[in-house]
């Protein structure tokens, strides 16, 4: 198990940017594979992107934001871009151990953190 704590979060305007953190603490965290989700008011969580050896991305947020992984920090960060008053919810990172192919599905995942609420106002 590892422990998954966000950060980063805020105010943003539309076209701006934020970079979310995520930083673990327990067993090492480059073993694991690690998603960020989302979850707008009245919605439900959805994939945003994940990264294994390799990243992957909802359409929605493709070429805007960007995942990445720092091993030594034992953090993930999401650098969103141009962003849009459509990005506004919490937003939870979540790990699952192994490194195999990238999962989408929030029942692939058992390590999640609090969430950070990020919102864009047009």
């Amino acid at each position: 198990q590892v422990q998954l704590v966000e950060s980063g979060g805020g105010l943003a305007q539309a076209g701006g940017s934020l970079r979310l953190s995520c930083a673990a603490s327990g067993r090492t965290f480059s073993r694991y594979a690690v998603g960020w989700f989302r979850q707008a008011p009245g919605k439900e969580r959805e994939f945003v992107a994940a990264i294994t050896w390799y990243t992957a991305y909802a359409d929605s947020v493709k070429g805007r934001f960007t995942i990445s992984r720092d091993t030594a920090k034992n953090t993930v960060y999401l650098q969103m871009n141009s962003l849009k008053p459509e990005d506004t919810a919490v937003y939870y990172c979540a790990a699952r151990s192994g490194s195999g192919a990238v999962q989408t599905s929030m029942m692939e995942y058992d390590n999640w953190g609090q969430g950070t609420q990020v919102t864009v106002s047009s």
